[in-house]
Protein backbone atom coordinates (compact mmCIF):
# COMPACT_ATOMS: atom_id res chain seq x y z
CA UNK A 1 0.00 0.00 0.00
CA UNK A 2 2.92 2.36 0.67
CA UNK A 3 4.09 1.89 -2.93
CA UNK A 4 0.72 3.05 -4.27
CA UNK A 5 0.74 6.11 -1.98
CA UNK A 6 4.26 6.92 -3.12
CA UNK A 7 3.15 6.82 -6.76
CA UNK A 8 0.14 9.04 -6.05
CA UNK A 9 2.15 11.59 -4.05
CA UNK A 10 4.94 11.49 -6.66
CA UNK A 11 2.39 12.19 -9.39
CA UNK A 12 0.95 15.15 -7.47
CA UNK A 13 4.43 16.54 -6.81
CA UNK A 14 5.27 16.18 -10.52
CA UNK A 15 1.98 17.86 -11.43
CA UNK A 16 2.75 20.79 -9.11
CA UNK A 17 6.28 21.08 -10.53
CA UNK A 18 4.88 21.10 -14.08
CA UNK A 19 2.39 23.82 -13.14
CA UNK A 20 5.08 25.96 -11.50
CA UNK A 21 7.36 25.71 -14.53
CA UNK A 22 4.50 26.07 -17.09
CA UNK A 23 5.56 22.80 -18.70
CA UNK A 24 2.88 20.60 -17.19
CA UNK A 25 0.75 20.48 -20.34
CA UNK A 26 3.50 18.67 -22.21
CA UNK A 27 4.02 16.07 -19.47
CA UNK A 28 1.94 12.93 -19.20
CA UNK A 29 0.96 10.95 -16.13
CA UNK A 30 4.05 8.73 -16.22
CA UNK A 31 6.31 11.77 -16.63
CA UNK A 32 4.62 13.48 -13.68
CA UNK A 33 5.13 10.43 -11.48
CA UNK A 34 8.77 10.06 -12.52
CA UNK A 35 9.44 13.79 -12.05
CA UNK A 36 7.84 13.64 -8.62
CA UNK A 37 9.72 10.55 -7.44
CA UNK A 38 13.12 11.49 -8.86
CA UNK A 39 12.63 15.13 -7.92
CA UNK A 40 11.77 14.06 -4.39
CA UNK A 41 15.00 12.11 -4.09
CA UNK A 42 16.94 15.03 -5.58
CA UNK A 43 15.30 17.63 -3.35
CA UNK A 44 15.73 15.60 -0.18
CA UNK A 45 19.37 14.89 -1.03
CA UNK A 46 20.08 18.60 -1.60
CA UNK A 47 17.83 20.18 1.03
CA UNK A 48 17.24 17.51 3.65
CA UNK A 49 14.09 16.03 5.16
CA UNK A 50 12.40 19.11 6.65
CA UNK A 51 8.79 20.21 6.48
CA UNK A 52 5.65 18.11 6.34
CA UNK A 53 5.94 14.49 5.21
CA UNK A 54 3.51 12.48 3.13
CA UNK A 55 4.13 8.89 2.02
CA UNK A 56 7.68 9.14 3.32
CA UNK A 57 8.52 12.22 1.23
CA UNK A 58 9.22 15.69 2.60
CA UNK A 59 6.81 17.79 0.57
CA UNK A 60 8.62 21.16 0.25
CA UNK A 61 12.08 19.80 -0.67
CA UNK A 62 10.40 17.31 -3.01
CA UNK A 63 8.56 20.04 -4.91
CA UNK A 64 11.71 22.16 -5.16
CA UNK A 65 13.69 19.14 -6.40
CA UNK A 66 11.00 18.27 -8.94
CA UNK A 67 10.96 21.86 -10.25
CA UNK A 68 14.74 21.75 -10.67
CA UNK A 69 14.47 18.38 -12.43
CA UNK A 70 11.71 19.54 -14.80
CA UNK A 71 13.68 22.67 -15.72
CA UNK A 72 16.85 20.69 -16.40
CA UNK A 73 15.11 18.00 -18.45
CA UNK A 74 13.09 20.52 -20.45
CA UNK A 75 16.25 22.54 -21.14
CA UNK A 76 18.02 19.46 -22.46
CA UNK A 77 15.20 17.74 -24.36
CA UNK A 78 12.69 20.55 -24.90
CA UNK A 79 14.39 22.22 -27.84
CA UNK A 80 12.85 21.77 -31.24
CA UNK A 81 14.83 21.29 -34.44
CA UNK A 82 13.66 24.65 -35.85
CA UNK A 83 14.69 26.70 -32.81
Amino acid sequence: MHFIWSLIVGGVIGLIAGAITSRGAKMGIISNILAGLVGSALGEALLGHWGPHLAGMAIVPSIIGAVILVLIVSAIFGRSKNA
